[in-house]
């Protein structure tokens, strides 16, 4: 795949347009990258719309992305601003480490994707390696990617809900088995939060309106628990 443009950092400093709803993360970020000599930070956003807006105006190299916020989530504004502005490049930077939020993140045109937990010096060079055309992944995310590809795909039957990802599905499986979001993260290894926002995922897809009326399509679809007839 050859990706667009983004201007060399030889030619100058990198601009960067730092969005997080965090104002504390966000200043913190942009005064650790404005102390560097080959980075400039032209602007900062709170909210995934004011990323739209902010990156049709200063026109930014490459947009710092967190992908949980109000409004407009980081994973929409990645889209809208990759296809507006294709010479601008994303670089997730965020707390959601799950293979959906990676995944996801990839198939809206994000170039890269780091954890919250990267120093200064790691945002740093995923910064360059994104503005010299790289993809660039955080150690932990990298072997998440590594071990996606590396698993042969199984041979299934067409499955319900075909919009939903795999962990999705798994999720609304065990949703549907009448599961709690603590008995989840247990069974998948995952964070409360992780698969908090994962069941809010399923549930906005779903159009469903509560837990009750997930469990209630998933069983229909044939997951979860079978129903024995009297």
């Amino acid at each position: 795949m050859t990706l667009p443009p983004v201007p060399d950092p030889a030619l100058g400093p990198v601009t960067v347009l730092v969005v997080d709803d965090h104002p504390v993360f966000r200043a913190g970020m942009a005064t650790v990258l404005a102390d560097l000599p080959d980075v400039t930070v032209v602007g900062e956003a709170s909210d995934g719309a004011e990323a739209i807006l902010a990156a049709e105006r200063l026109r930014p190299a490459i947009v710092l992305m967190d992908l949980r916020m109000p409004n407009v989530n980081g994973l929409e504004a990645t889209a809208r601003i990759t296809t507006a502005h294709p010479e601008t490049a994303v670089l997730v930077l965020t707390m959601d480490e799950d293979e959906d939020s990676v995944f996801a993140a990839l198939r809206v045109g994000a170039r890269g994707y780091l954890l919250k937990e990267s120093d200064g010096a790691d945002v740093h060079r995923a910064l360059l390696g994104v503005a010299r055309g790289e993809a660039v992944f955080g150690p932990r995310i990298a072997e998440r990617v590594l071990a996606h590809f590396a698993t042969p795909p199984a041979d299934r039957s067409p499955l319900p809900f075909p919009h939903l990802t795999d962990r999705e599905r798994e999720t609304l499986d065990l949703i549907s088995r009448g599961l709690d979001n603590a008995s989840i993260a247990r069974r998948l290894s995952l964070s409360e939060k992780t698969i908090r926002n994962r069941v809010s995922d399923v549930l906005a897809k779903l159009h469903a309106r509560s837990r009750t009326e997930a469990a209630a399509l998933a069983r229909d679809a044939g997951l979860g628990q079978p129903r024995h007839s009297a």
